[in-house]
């Protein structure tokens, strides 16, 4: 039986297997070189060139050559050879003095550059700005919003949530529970235009008021139906209502977790008196500025963007029934939010921009 030449070993060492760890997830803005980097690390665990051509889903012959560069040149052989070509006009001193004038200054009376006014300062052309901006993922034009939770039970609310999304209790079931208050029912000045073949759908950009509407959901976790009232109104009276719908629908025997916010409405007397009458209710309230750790929350997202943010309406009763129509043709075939997040890697994401904020702050 022919068994070929055998292979030189290919051992990796922690900092060239940490490096190409690093590589291979730059699947979109390297493709190739992730590819080659999974190649060598699959090399790297003792496999023959067969099994890591199944593996990485390659051909066998790309898996030899890139077992040979790397034994011949380690890291540097998995990248290109430089190409011929016309010499380089932009010198790496004018790349470097381009980012740190985008970085650390603005131009007069602006607040931030432009392609064109930072090349009329430095001299290059508008065409080189934007590709040294493209390559080191610069984006003045753009911007961000925040906002770090000051709750001094950031870190207990957070575990505790996420472990009901990870974990949720058996015999019971988990209700993200708030209000989308003031919905209008906008209808536009003029008839909108249709879609057409090279024609977007066009609308007026003004519009008429024709009242406001507030929807209560309560989102179960597991099945992700939802329970849904319309009240002209969010004051806690309605929200007692509302909870006496949800308590109609669950059955007597469960214990029932309910996901709220810090809304004054949640917190009345009145509310107290309600849950404290009815033990198998517990509550568990997200964070200060943190609603986006209620799942309902993603479900509101889904409503309005696919159902009230174009949609034309000439009266309240005209909004109510589309949203009823939205919740009726969701509950018939719904689709869980699966939850992936773990509350270590959440924390230390907002521990990680925190310190950002900190070190961005001048001293």
């Amino acid at each position: 039986m022919r068994t070929g030449r055998p292979k030189q070993a290919l051992i990796l060492t922690e900092e060239e297997q940490d490096r190409l760890q690093s590589l291979a997830h730059r699947a979109r803005s390297q493709p190739l070189l992730a590819r080659r980097a999974r190649v060598v690390l699959a090399c790297g665990e003792g496999l023959d060139n067969k099994t890591v051509a199944r593996k990485v889903r390659v051909s066998l012959g790309m898996v030899g050559k890139w077992r040979s560069r790397f034994l011949q040149a380690r890291l540097e052989g998995l990248y290109d050879e430089p190409r011929p070509g016309a010499p380089r006009q932009v010198s790496d001193a004018q790349v470097e003095q381009v980012v740190i004038q985008t970085l650390e200054s603005t131009p007069r009376g602006e607040t931030h550059w432009s392609t064109r006014g930072l090349a009329k300062a430095t001299g290059l052309s508008r065409m080189t700005i934007s590709r040294i901006w493209r390559a080191f993922g610069l984006q003045p034009h753009r911007t961000d919003t925040f906002k770090l939770s000051p709750d001094p039970l950031l870190i207990e609310k957070v575990r505790d949530i996420v472990g009901l999304y990870m974990n949720p209790p058996d015999h019971a079931l988990v209700l993200c529970v708030d209000e989308k208050s003031q919905i209008q029912a906008l209808d536009r000045t003029q008839p909108l235009l249709p879609l057409r073949p090279g024609q977007l759908e066009r609308r007026t950009h003004d519009y008429k008021r024709h009242g406001t509407t507030s929807l209560f959901a309560a989102l179960e976790l597991k099945t992700s139906r939802v329970i849904a009232q319309l009240h002209h109104r969010h004051r806690s009276s309605e929200f007692r209502k509302f909870l006496d719908v949800i308590e109609a629908h669950v059955p007597a025997g469960l214990d029932v977790h309910i996901i709220l916010d810090n809304y004054g409405t949640h917190k009345t007397a009145m509310i107290r008196k309600w849950f404290a009458k009815r033990p198998r209710f517990h509550l568990h309230f997200t964070p200060t500025y943190g609603s986006w750790i209620n799942l309902v929350e993603r479900w509101f997202a889904e409503l309005t963007n696919k159902r009230i943010r174009r949609g034309v309406f000439r009266s309240v009763k005209d909004l109510e029934a589309a949203i009823r129509e939205y919740l009726d043709v969701h509950n018939e075939d719904p689709r869980p939010f699966v939850w992936t997040k773990t509350a270590d890697q959440i924390l230390a994401s907002i521990a990680r921009y925190a310190q950002r904020t900190t070190a961005a702050q001048p001293s």
